[in-house]
């Protein structure tokens, strides 16, 4: 006994102590299927999936900590994104924490419940529970250059919502009905992972598609509370939490030209338009 006391207080038994480590998982950018192209990499399971599972395998694993910053997008990535974090944390009995950056909203917002506790800055932008389709109509102006639209298919609804037609009112109904599907799953998803912590708001002002600023997140139940991840982890697991950082790694080519996860030529075919829909989605939230 008198030997276990001794060590115990020797600098010996403080480095033999290990100390916790929080994986650091980034999720940052749009929600999309492929390579991003302006603010770099779209989040999608294929790209995410190796960092999550090297995460959840890291040693002395004490928590995970997600630092979020998306506009959202798919929300069929960011619930295959958040399934997996979740399934994870579940075998492995590992809590997981979500920071909000400069914007957790719609699937950024989803990735974030996947986490059993969210914290915020207080300027973050939080919500955007929603669900929206953009687009465009060009038959104006191919009218205008004597451009003529012809279609041939086998099925009558294999061009719905083409650009270059005229809208038709079923195919705008259509698109309502899975818009109202998609919606339901995501209040679902929201009210199944917060639970109690929604303040009992009605509904009407939760899930409006409305965003709000980290304070108010937080007192409608949104979010836990206010903090930075460093902060919280200092304070919870002690001043000599390491936190360790896990991302995609690129290729060469990639890092040279600046490209996402596709090929050369898949990736250069479309990218202005690409490039476009991706700053649309940051900049409705004025970033």
């Amino acid at each position: 006994m008198k030997i276990r006391s001794v060590l115990e207080k020797t600098p010996l038994k403080r480095w033999m102590k290990k100390d916790p480590v929080v994986a650091v998982i980034a999720l940052h950018g749009v929600i999309a299927p492929g390579g991003g192209k302006l603010r770099g990499e779209n989040l999608n399971l294929m790209g995410m999936a190796g960092i999550i599972k090297e995460a959840f395998e890291t040693k002395n694993l004490s928590a995970i900590a997600l630092s979020i910053n998306s506009p959202g997008g798919s929300p069929v990535q960011s619930a295959l994104i958040a399934s997996r974090i979740r399934q994870l944390a579940d075998e492995k009995e590992i809590p997981v924490y979500a920071f909000a950056e400069d914007v957790m909203a719609s699937g950024g917002y989803w990735l974030g419940l996947c986490a059993d506790e969210i914290y915020a800055d207080q300027n973050s932008i939080v919500g955007s529970i929603g669900v929206i389709s953009a687009g465009f109509g060009f038959t104006g102006a191919m009218e205008k250059l004597g451009i003529e639209r012809r279609i041939y298919s086998a099925g009558d609804n294999k061009s719905k919502l083409d650009p270059f037609s005229p809208e038709k009112e079923s195919d705008i109904e259509w698109l309502k009905k899975v818009q109202t599907e998609i919606h339901d799953n995501f209040k679902s998803y929201v009210k199944d992972r917060r639970g109690e912590r929604l303040k009992k708001r009605k509904d009407k002002e939760l899930f409006s598609g409305d965003v709000w600023t980290g304070e108010k997140a937080v007192d409608l139940g949104l979010i836990d509370g206010i903090s930075d991840m460093r902060s919280f982890m200092r304070a919870k697991y002690g001043e000599n939490v390491k936190l360790e950082l896990h991302e995609g790694r690129k290729s060469w080519i990639q890092k040279t030209l600046g490209l996402g996860s596709q090929s050369l030529p898949s990736a250069t075919v479309g990218a202005a338009v690409s490039g476009i829909r991706e700053e649309a989605e940051w900049q409705r939230f004025g970033l």
